[in-house]
């Protein structure tokens, strides 16, 4: 393996993009036209299991598994189709940085990313002529868990033939300088204790792991120049998509009373608040459950398949494929929604996969295609949700192509992160900004058509009832009075009839 220390120095500039992975873009709710790019200090490199300092005061210390790349001969005004030739090495790159100090330096990064040892590097190089640069695959662990799995050609809004030239357009880009070419979705906060793995790999070929340890500073920041900061949407921005309890439980949950009524309110009384909103494209069409009496609730893990071509299918059907990354990256409470272009002639899923996402806590699977080894699917506790029963390989129709990206599943856009609800009666999905709202909403809804019901089943008419009308009103608002102030709450109050 060649060594970091047999190619390089001290590289005369370490060279950063904002954002390449389609993954992250989505997360950041925006798509860049060109690549944009900072500077990090030559002093931030630090080699394998190394330790990088948390500063006093700061709370917000991401990781940002990354692909690097090394220069290998001076390099200027070349063309993309040049590009590629000018790279030596690939290697795996964590480019740190703290949220708490971006504040001061208006995109920059110079305080957040500059810090000494915010960039290890290795531990191993591949020499860039040995692979494919659109099938080099990055993961990122954190204390054993992986957080992020991105294959280049799935996910690069620029590819790393494109960064050489665009850079090499304006300024010489010298033997040993280093490109960090993005982090695909899955970045989130780390503290001192963690540990933070990075591998970049390709068929049989790989880096090693890159080992950082992360460490608390000892002794305070010196009183002067911009100080650590944070707030709501700081903390936001560095947590990600998934939430602050990621690394921890692999899902940020819903506590309380808004956790109870989303394990309660149907999806038909969803729908219908959507109605009420004129708010469309949140249902699934056809689709059915493997446990029909089961409910489902959780986050959005997206995997989307592209049709079959047979030169594609070889490069990215086999091995640990979209799919089967798609299932070992599930984490407790999410939902994985498979985009399968309504295609019902061929298996997107079967048992064995099936249960493993239920081994790894996820809450239920939704595919607009079609599914294999029902018996054996119907008999596990997780619900699987399908357009249809074929025993057909997804190798018939199907291309595992990306994951962590929008996906359109039964006539509905979902993004990753969405919360997914699906019963007997079929599938919804919100975004979270939305949620609270039509929950409550649904909540009191459900609670007016149970005093509705309790009245039909003591002879009274619909009329004026359902809905409820003026002539019902007060008796409802007595009988949801005691309802709710009542120790069990048993809502058994029956009001008198009053024909």
């Amino acid at each position: 393996m060649i060594r970091l220390q047999d190619v390089i120095d001290r590289p005369s500039k370490v060279i950063g993009v904002h954002l390449n992975y389609r993954s992250r873009a989505a997360e950041r709710g925006r798509i860049p036209s060109y690549p944009s790019y900072f500077f990090k200090p030559p002093s931030t490199l630090a080699s394998d299991d190394g330790v990088a300092v948390r500063p006093a005061g700061c709370e917000l210390l991401t990781f940002e598994g990354e692909i690097a790349l090394i220069i290998g001969e001076m390099t200027k005004g070349v063309t993309p189709a040049e590009a590629w030739k000018r790279v030596g090495w690939v290697t795996a790159a964590n480019d740190l940085g703290v949220y708490d100090l971006r504040y001061a330096d208006s995109g920059s990064n110079v305080r957040s990313k500059g810090i000494d040892g915010y960039t290890p590097l290795g531990p191993g190089l591949l020499a860039a002529h040995d692979v494919d640069p659109s099938m080099l695959r990055l993961q990122t662990w954190v204390n054993g868990r992986c957080l992020q799995d991105a294959v280049s050609g799935d996910e690069l809004l620029f590819s790393f033939a494109e960064l050489v030239a665009d850079l090499g357009r304006l300024m010489t880009l010298e033997r040993g300088d280093v490109i960090l070419t993005g982090t695909p979705t899955g970045s989130t906060v780390v503290t001192p204790g963690d540990l933070v793995e990075v591998e970049v790999s390709e068929r049989n070929l790989s880096t090693g792991r890159l080992r950082t340890r992360i460490v608390a500073a000892e002794t305070p920041l010196a009183p002067f120049g911009a100080m650590p900061k944070a707030n709501a949407a700081t903390r936001e921005a560095a947590y990600g998509a998934r939430g602050d309890s990621r690394v921890d439980s692999g899902h940020s949950q819903f506590t309380g009373e808004l956790q109870i009524a989303l394990n309660s309110v149907s999806t038909a009384t969803l729908a219908s608040q959507l109605r009420k909103r004129n708010l469309a494209g949140f249902l699934m069409d056809d689709l059915t459950s493997t446990r029909p009496g089961r409910r489902m609730v959780g986050r959005a893990r997206t995997l989307r398949y592209l049709p079959l071509r047979d030169d594609h299918f070889a490069r990215r059907g086999g091995g640990m494929n979209a799919q089967k990354r798609a299932v070992e990256d599930l984490l407790p409470g999410d939902v994985l929604v498979m985009e399968a272009r309504g295609e019902t002639n061929a298996g997107t899923l079967g048992d064995i996969l099936a249960l493993r996402a239920q081994v790894r806590g996820a809450t239920g699977i939704v595919t607009d295609g079609g599914v294999r080894d029902i018996a054996a699917l119907a008999a596990l506790e997780i619900p699987v949700y399908h357009r249809s029963v074929h025993p057909a390989v997804l190798g018939r129709s199907h291309v595992p192509w990306e994951t962590g990206v929008p996906v359109a599943c039964g006539g509905a856009l979902v993004c990753p992160g969405d919360i997914v609800i699906g019963d007997a009666d079929g599938v919804v999905v919100l975004p979270e900004e939305l949620l609270e709202d039509l929950i409550v909403a649904a909540v009191e809804q459900e609670r007016q058509e149970r005093f509705i019901v309790q009245q039909v089943e003591a002879g009274e008419s619909i009329e004026g009832l359902y809905p409820i009308g003026e002539r019902w009103k007060v008796a409802y608002e007595s009988w949801r009075d005691r309802l709710t102030s009542s120790t069990h709450g048993s809502g058994d109050d029956n009001v008198p009839g009053q024909s």
